[in-house]
């Protein structure tokens, strides 16, 4: 099983801070999980770039540290031509930022990968489409005791 994690997810690990960002122990567990390689994760071309933009906005003075963080994570990264056309595909057909529709287009252009969100937003206009899935539904998705 591979899942991707999108902004959302990465976010709330790096804040650690329950009462700023909902469900942050579970995006911890989640992320260790990767880092256990109980789950292989694959991400966009963006995802560091885009994580590191908003940690600089809303944690300027860990902005370099999470940085250093997200590198040593060293995952996986699919920028194919295809994953690039499926998310215009998703954008327009959603009427949704392209940077969102990247971590889904990955989920579905990847074998055995699902998109996990804690973005309630696009999970509402793209569940439909599959391989995707909220960050509350991951322990018992994923087969997991949380």
């Amino acid at each position: 099983m591979k899942v991707v994690l999108d902004a959302s997810i990465i976010i709330k690990w790096l804040l650690a801070d329950p009462g700023r960002e909902e469900h942050t122990e579970l995006a911890t567990e989640l992320i260790g999980e990767v880092v256990n390689g109980r789950f292989d994760a694959v991400q966009p071309l963006h995802w560091q770039i885009e994580v590191i933009a908003v940690m600089a906005r809303v944690s300027a003075g860990r902005a370099e540290r999470d940085a250093g963080l997200l590198q040593a994570l060293d995952l996986e990264v699919n920028g194919s031509l295809e994953v690039m056309q499926r998310a215009c595909r998703l954008s327009i057909g959603l009427n949704h930022h392209l940077f969102d529709t990247l971590y889904h287009a990955v989920a579905l252009e990847t074998a055995e990968a699902v998109l996990v969100t804690a973005d309630q937003d696009y999970l509402s206009k793209a569940r439909y489409l599959g391989r995707i899935i909220g960050l509350k539904e991951w322990p018992a998705v994923l087969g997991m005791n949380s």
